[in-house]
């Protein structure tokens, strides 16, 4: 096995990780196609709007809104943006790191292999294996679950602001990160073994085209046609979290979407996903995001 091609795996106990973000930003594109690359570090590129293809180790993967790809360090792939039939343009979200915080990144060459004549070996990162769980790169492209999402819009905030301790709050949103996609990867086939584990997906995708409508519990339970208690449980063995804190969750980040991309007045995007009451969507903002929905605004214009 090349070791350039394939850095070699790390055996580190979770507590162990430490994952550094070098770079992290949302990116609006036409579709293109990229030149091939290899990287020195890990990426992640989670598509919100739109589709991504990578061509890696002979491959083709096409990523679609609410999935994330995962570029392993030092493999060569391209990427490609591509139009759907409902988006014209492409929204990513990606995020470079490493596992253990040992890869300095100043500029774009510490990151991506610039001339592979002079690739230097030794800047390569190498991936964390926990043991327990498969690693990462035993898959390329992961269902990206909401609180997921959450969690890296955050990283790429706290990575644009530059405040005091953002480093230690990137590192622990990145662990989060980390272990959310390796549960996944490990769990992913007692999900799918589940009767109930489709029915669910295509709930959880209602829920994610009506955010501002009502999901209570015995709703839920009446689309799946079972009792709530029941429900709830394979709800979460699914979603990975309950009904009300997807919903949350799905809410949230359909407000930040707008909130982006539209010039709706703040009262019309509450409306929108589910919060009528300006002050009490305000408050519900705030509470996740640690800033007001006009401070979001103004801040993601800068991104």
């Amino acid at each position: 096995m090349n070791e350039l091609l394939f850095p070699i795996r790390q055996a580190m106990a979770w507590k162990e990780w430490s994952p550094s973000i070098h770079y992290a930003q949302y990116q609006t594109l036409k579709p293109c196609r990229f030149a091939e690359r290899r990287l020195y570090d890990f990426e992640i590129i989670c598509v919100i709007k739109g589709a991504l293809s990578t061509e890696m180790l002979g491959a083709v993967h096409v990523v679609t809104e609410g999935q994330l790809i995962f570029l392993p360090a030092g493999v060569p792939h391209r990427n490609e943006v591509l139009a759907t039939e409902s988006a014209a343009e492409a929204t990513f979200l990606g995020i470079h790191f490493d596992f253990d915080g040992r890869l300095s990144a100043a500029s774009e060459s510490d990151i991506v292999v610039s001339d592979e004549g002079e690739a230097n070996p030794d800047r390569f990162a190498r991936e964390a294996d926990a043991g327990g769980t498969p690693p990462l790169s035993n898959r390329v492209v992961y269902d990206c679950p909401a609180e997921c999402l959450t969690w890296m819009d955050r990283i790429a905030l706290e990575f644009t602001m530059r405040s005091e301790g953002c480093e230690a709050v990137c590192r622990g949103l990145m662990l989060n990160v980390l272990v959310a996609l390796s549960r996944a990867g490990a769990s992913r086939l007692g999900a799918d073994a589940s009767l109930h584990a489709e029915r669910i997906r295509k709930l959880i995708a209602r829920m994610e085209q009506a955010p501002a409508a009502a999901w209570p519990s015995e709703r839920i339970a009446r689309e799946l046609k079972l009792n709530e208690d029941y429900a709830a449980k394979l709800f979460r063995q699914v979603a990975g979290m309950p009904p009300g804190r997807l919903l949350k969750a799905i809410r949230h980040r359909e407000a930040k979407r707008l909130l982006r991309e539209t010039d709706w007045s703040v009262e019309v995007i509450g409306e929108r996903v589910g919060y009528p009451d300006l002050h009490y969507f305000s408050r519900i903002f705030s509470s996740g995001e640690g800033i007001s929905p006009r401070e979001y605004r103004k801040l993601s214009r800068m991104l």
